[in-house]
Formats: C-alpha cells, structure tokens, sequence
C-alpha cells in the first residue's frame, strides 16, 4: 500500500483573505466581493473546481498512452451548483454543492469508443473526484489556542 499524507496550511489574511500552502506553494484564496472579499484570488468552491478539472486532466495526461489516445488537446468545463443560503445560515439548505457538472474536451483521432473507455478511466481514478463523490472520513477539528 503506497499511502502518501499530504499536509497543508491555510492562514487568515485581512478581510477573508487565506493564504494557502503546501510543499512551498502559496495559492491566494479569496471571496468576490459581494460575499464579504476583495475578490483578489478564487473563493473556495471556485478552487475547488479548478481542482477537480486539474486533477482530471493529469490523469488523462498520466493514461493517455496507456489507451492509445493521441492527446493533441484537453481540457474540461467545469459548473456546479451551490446556494450560498447554506453558507450565510440564510436557509436549511447545505452549504456544499448540490451538483457538478464537467464536459471533457478531448482532441484526437482516436475512436469513439477507446475514447469513452479513456473518459470513464479518468473519472474512476481521479482522486478529487473519488474525494467528492465518496464520503470521506472527516475528523472533527482539534483546537489549540495560542497565546
């Protein structure tokens, strides 16, 4: 079993500013401003979106030869509905999304066929996917209060 713990650090900047980090890389997050930002980076459903269609695209790249795919281009749409009721205790609806949408945009010659089989592929081993889809052991976060 290869399992790999990935850490990260997000720190609350001014306003709802956060900085985020992992490995060394920073990523700016943010919220327009009509939810109480500056609007200077993605909010944390926009990045997670980004996320998911990033994810999706490596393991198109990763597999791609594997299913003889000649990846000339890729990329995905990516939508998703949320009602930030949820998020502003507005209403009983969840705060998540209630759905995600994603179109695949694949150029190449390859069949039709081979290339439905690539597409279900990448959508069973993608890890932001497989995360979102599945429930998730979540903790209940500890706290430590600094002096």
């Amino acid at each position: 079993m290869a399992v790999t713990t990935i850490k990260a650090k997000t720190v609350l900047q001014e306003q709802v500013v956060v900085e985020a980090e992992v490995r060394g890389h920073k990523v700016r997050i943010d919220e327009p401003e009509h939810l109480g930002g500056t609007d200077t980076g993605m909010n944390p459903a926009e990045l997670l979106l980004s996320a998911l269609g990033a994810c999706q695209s490596i393991v198109a790249r990763t597999y791609a030869e594997k299913f003889d795919i000649d990846l000339k281009q890729f990329w995905v749409e990516l939508e998703g509905e949320l009602d930030t009721d949820g998020f502003l205790g507005k209403s009983e609806v969840r705060p998540g999304f209630s759905s995600i949408r994603s179109v695949f945009h694949i150029e190449t010659n390859a069949p039709k066929e081979k290339v439905q089989a690539f597409k279900e592929h990448i959508e069973a081993h993608c890890p932001v996917g497989d995360t979102i889809h599945h429930p998730v052991d979540m903790d209940s976060a500890k706290v430590v209060i600094e002096d």
